[in-house]
């Protein structure tokens, strides 16, 4: 094995998480679930790392969410025991996976998420000669998958109930519309979220869970839930961002786990400055106000655009920074930049130590 790099040797870009501030994140979510009662099932599409998930499971998580059937795959080294695969799943082609992660799991849940969807994922559950534990989504909001009324709720859980290959053991939302949410609103919305799942469900069966899941409403949920709420599964509150940082309230800059090591390489004109960290480590998302990251010392220096190969510095300080200067950004969404690299350099007191693999990187089908 080879040794480690200290920082200085550390080449740019490169991806760094805080250990000491990962393992708060990881115990702090699930000390605010325990403590009233919901179970943590954490979302692993935004560490997509064997070596996290391991965490969140000895720390006390009942499970992981994967978006895909090749994350749930990436983590079964973890020993993880319960996977719920969060998508709208329909290829034929995956019913040998379905049916081997059943094998290798105590529990396995999939999604449906229309009326539309379950038609075609029936027919796909059929091909894995097994009974699917099927989990129903509720629209709350964002306007992406989701039942959107009551009535659609009712026949999609008749034709679940016909069918000899699933059954329904829950339903779970996902509040992404909560990021463009102020913070002293979302409390609120929050309960708004809660009601409407719970009308689903208690048409159906009040018996059956309910699992919502957002890092900016967990904690939330979790302290509104009076056993209305028996999941929630947060991703990106393990590293934190802009959007959870900055824009939402959720946690402290200081609790920001990850951020990317980048070099000053050019200052080509007065107010602005160049970097090694472009679209394709910082990727490109933004904030509503065109920011990709931020200097994560609190100095007033943002990426304002991004090419393939530079990101674009400005602000009140760029005038001070030099050529050869290295500093932490904190990206505008954290998700899509784990998913761009192959490893993670992990620090602790500004030593470098261990470097982690991204097992799902890429396990996008």
């Amino acid at each position: 094995m080879n040794p480690l790099p200290t920082y200085d040797e550390l080449p740019t870009p490169t991806v760094l998480v805080d250990r000491a501030r990962l393992a708060a994140n990881i115990r702090g979510m699930q000390a605010a679930c325990d403590a009233h009662g919901v179970e943590l099932r954490p979302h692993i599409k935004t560490h997509k790392m064997v070596a996290v998930a391991r965490q969140q499971l000895t720390a006390g998580a009942r499970g992981l969410t994967c978006a895909k059937l090749g994350e749930a795959e990436a983590m079964l080294p973890s020993g993880v025991r319960s996977l719920f695969v969060a998508h709208s799943l329909v290829d034929p082609r995956q019913a040998s996976r379905i049916s081997a992660l059943i094998e290798q799991l105590d529990e396995l849940r999939l999604a449906v998420t229309s009326e539309e969807h379950t038609e075609v994922f029936l027919r796909l559950a059929a091909l894995t000669g097994k009974k699917l534990s099927v989990m129903m989504a509720i629209d709350t909001g964002l306007g992406r998958e989701g039942v959107r009324d009551l009535a659609a709720v009712g026949r999609i859980a008749a034709a679940l109930g016909r069918s000899p290959h699933a059954e329904l053991r829950g339903f779970y939302a996902h509040e992404g519309s909560l990021y463009g949410v102020p913070p002293a609103e979302q409390a609120a919305r929050v309960e708004e979220t809660i009601a409407r799942v719970c009308a689903a469900r208690d048409g159906i069966d009040r018996s059956l869970p309910v699992w919502p899941g957002c890092s900016v409403s967990a904690r939330l949920v979790a302290a509104a839930s009076r056993g209305r709420v028996q999941a929630v599964r947060p991703g990106t509150y393990v590293f934190g961002d802009i959007a959870l940082a900055k824009l939402t309230g959720t946690m402290r800059a200081d609790e920001v786990a990850l951020h990317v090591l980048a070099t000053v390489v050019d200052k080509p004109a007065s107010g602005l400055a160049l970097i090694d960290a472009g679209s394709k480590a910082l990727f490109s998302d933004r904030t509503a106000a065109n920011i990709f990251a931020i200097a994560a010392d609190g100095r007033e220096l943002s990426v304002v655009r991004v090419s393939e190969e530079h990101g674009w510095v400005r602000g009140a300080d760029v005038d001070a920074l030099r050529v050869g200067e290295r500093l932490l950004f904190m990206p505008a969404h954290v998700c899509p930049v784990v998913n761009l690299t192959d490893e993670v350099v992990v620090t602790e007191g500004g030593r470098v130590v261990d470097v982690w693999r991204v097992e799902a990187r890429g396990r996008v089908r």
